[in-house]
């Protein structure tokens, strides 16, 4: 549906009265977007933990205090409004699994996780698949996350090719403190949704460990679209001395999807069978002025996919049924060192080794019984990389950086990262960088279905930026804006080909975005907080599911035994397709949240959303929930 324009101008008055989200944190006078408690730091934006105030690059922070208040089993729908820039097409209730359309696709500043252009990590640890290339949006449940770490921007010089368009880092869940705590969370509500999840944590002297698990069902909000999942988590940790460190884990999520196709020609029978796995091992020092790690890790797939059938078309029943088996290992080793006040050098190697086997099976037909290959393959990444931090009085710090990754069939890619970071008076910080990111090919795009090419080159672009935040107000306010400016060449698209008939995958696009990011916070009193943020998308060359604007403006009220929180959102310029058909989209959407604390083991919480019941599409041809309730309980002892 089209929403009339004076709908922006009223969300921005609105995000202008209602700068930013409030909590009882202080903030870092860098960080334009999330909280930070005074000496808090990160370590998605370098190796090392990092004061985010001497970084070039803009990382934004979605903290537990803020998923725990989303009431939201994925961690997806709360990136979407706490994140500028960043855009994902979940909503409402749980959807489509991985075919076209999938209602869990990533974009960040116009560049898709879907295409591989955007890296999802589990405590530093790469999550994409190794045939396709791309995250899988829902293995990334709300139960793993201490917080959510977000640099919007590249960064291929730590991680590597899937890192082109920007990263988001999951930090695991730990304890804190000795003890046991154990946490259950049920709830029920639209289209036969069920959500459950139980989380044990324990820490005792040196030993820590946090197991969950989680069963999360619905029917859908269309026929033929129901959705299945089991999800599993565990991680153990233990303390060798006060400067070592060992950690294991493995993460474990298996879904049944219905893929129910477009409105104007229903599907039957897209049925879909998919199990993710990551398991990683860690060992890690930390001395006053050293730091380090080697950690491995193994991520491995499961697809059985039956594409089903139109019958309006007069289509039957497919003959085959999809078969893929990927995975991914590699190994990380740096090591950070403070060699006099000030400076921090990072030193680091990676190795990865990523690929696959993917077949079709005749289940009926004149090949029934048979197999048809469609790709198995491995490719490999070996890369090294320096990355170099230098304060120059209190003032100012110097951020560089310098990757060399050799792909075993395309070779040696140079990548290189610059920026400052001005520490100014009246508690401004200033930041400019310049970052270049690459992507390799994925195998899907080299070797499986026309129109595959074996000779595709990596796509590489370049990332202008310059950041301005303030904090006021003894840290109750706080502000900032990001200008960016994207310039990539050697896009992949599908386009007729120059040397004969058909479709041909080929290096002929190009990216040219330019782009406003702004976020405010102002935390009223301890009852009262607001948030916003907004951000602006030029595309010369539009792609679906990266809006024009997107706005969101939200609130926060707790007392006593209630907190009650509600942001609406509004999208505008919204491509749902491009091309011929090219269709855009516009809609607001309304949520609220509350929860009451009925005792100290028990809490009752509910939460409504498009509560406005909104009529839009994101993917066009499937439209999204209207207004959905959900409504539980959480048991903590």
């Amino acid at each position: 549906m089209k929403i009339r324009k004076s709908y922006l101008s009223i969300a921005l008055m609105a995000l202008a009265v209602q700068t930013g989200m409030a909590q009882e944190q202080k903030r870092d006078s860098l960080d334009t977007g999330k909280v930070y408690e005074i000496g808090e730091v990160v370590v998605t934006g370098t190796r090392n933990e990092t004061d985010v105030r001497h970084l070039s690059q803009t990382v934004s922070v979605v903290n537990r205090s803020e998923i725990d208040q989303a009431l939201q089993p994925s961690l997806l729908p709360v990136l979407t409004e706490q994140i500028p820039g960043l855009f994902v097409t979940s909503r409402g209730v749980m959807g489509y699994g991985v075919s076209g359309g999938a209602a869990g696709s990533i974009s960040l500043r116009g560049l898709s996780g879907g295409t591989a252009r955007l890296m999802v990590m589990i405590d530093g640890h790469p999550q994409y698949a190794g045939i396709f290339g791309h995250p899988i949006a829902d293995a990334y449940q709300s139960f793993l996350a201490e917080r959510v770490e977000v640099l919007r921007g590249p960064a291929s010089v730590l991680y590597g090719s899937n890192a082109m368009g920007g990263v988001i880092n999951i930090v695991t869940r730990k304890m804190q403190e000795d003890g046991v705590k154990t946490n259950l969370r049920a709830g029920y509500g639209s289209y036969n949704t069920l959500e459950t999840e139980l989380t044990n944590r324990i820490r005792k002297g040196r030993f820590s460990s946090v197991i969950s698990g989680s069963y999360n069902r619905t029917d859908g909000h269309r026929a033929d679209m129901g959705f299945e999942q089991y999800g599993g988590y565990a991680k153990l940790g233990y303390e060798m001395t006060d400067n070592w460190n060992l950690r294991g884990d493995v993460n474990v999520t298996h879904f049944n999807a219905s893929y129910p196709g477009p409105v104007d020609a229903p599907l039957l029978d897209g049925d879909q069978r998919i199990t993710r796995g990551m398991t990683s091992f860690a060992v890690e020092n930390r001395y006053e002025k050293t730091s380090g790690a080697v950690s491995f890790f193994y991520n491995w797939g499961n697809h059985w996919i039956n594409d089903g059938y139109t019958p309006s078309a007069g289509e039957g029943p497919q003959d085959d049924r999809f078969n893929s088996r990927d995975n991914m290992m590699g190994v990380s080793l740096y090591q950070s060192t403070q060699f006099f006040k000030g400076n921090r050098i990072t030193l680091g190697f990676d190795w990865f080794r990523y690929g696959g086997h993917a077949w079709s099976e005749y289940v009926s037909g004149e090949n029934i019984g048979t197999t048809s290959e469609l790709v198995d393959k491995h490719e490999d990444e070996l890369a090294g990389y320096i990355d170099f931090r230098q304060d120059i009085g209190s003032w100012l710090t110097f951020n560089a950086g310098l990757r060399a990754d050799h792909h075993s069939r395309i070779g040696l890619e140079w990548v290189p990262q610059a920026g400052l970071a001005f520490h100014l008076p009246h508690a401004i910080e200033l930041k400019a960088s310049a970052s270049k990111g690459f992507r390799y090919p994925i195998l899907r795009e080299m070797y499986m279905f026309p129109p595959q090419n074996p000779d595709l080159q990596p796509e590489s672009m370049w990332n202008y930026e310059l950041a301005f935040s303030q904090r006021l107000m003894e840290g109750r306010l706080t502000y900032g804006v990001n200008f960016f400016y994207i310039d990539g060449k050697n896009l992949i698209q599908t386009l007729p080909n120059p040397n004969g008939s058909g479709m041909l995958n080929q290096n002929s696009g190009a990216i040219k975005n330019t782009g406003v990011e702004i976020q405010a916070a102002y935390r009223i009193n301890r009852q009262w907080s607001v948030d916003g943020n907004y951000s602006f998308l030029h595309m010369e060359n539009p792609v679906i599911a990266a809006p024009e604007h997107k706005l969101y403006a939200g609130a926060n009220f707790s007392h006593g035994r209630w907190n009650v929180s509600t942001g609406v959102q509004y999208v505008e310029g919204l491509y749902t397709s491009v091309g011929e058909n090219e269709n855009k989209e516009n809609f607001v959407l309304w949520n609220l949240r509350a929860s009451f604390r009925a005792c100290k083991w028990l809490d009752i919480w509910a939460r409504g959303e498009n509560l406005l019941a909104q009529k839009y599409e994101i993917n066009a041809g499937y439209p999204m929930p209207g207004a959905t309730v959900m409504a539980g309980f959480n048991l903590s002892f």
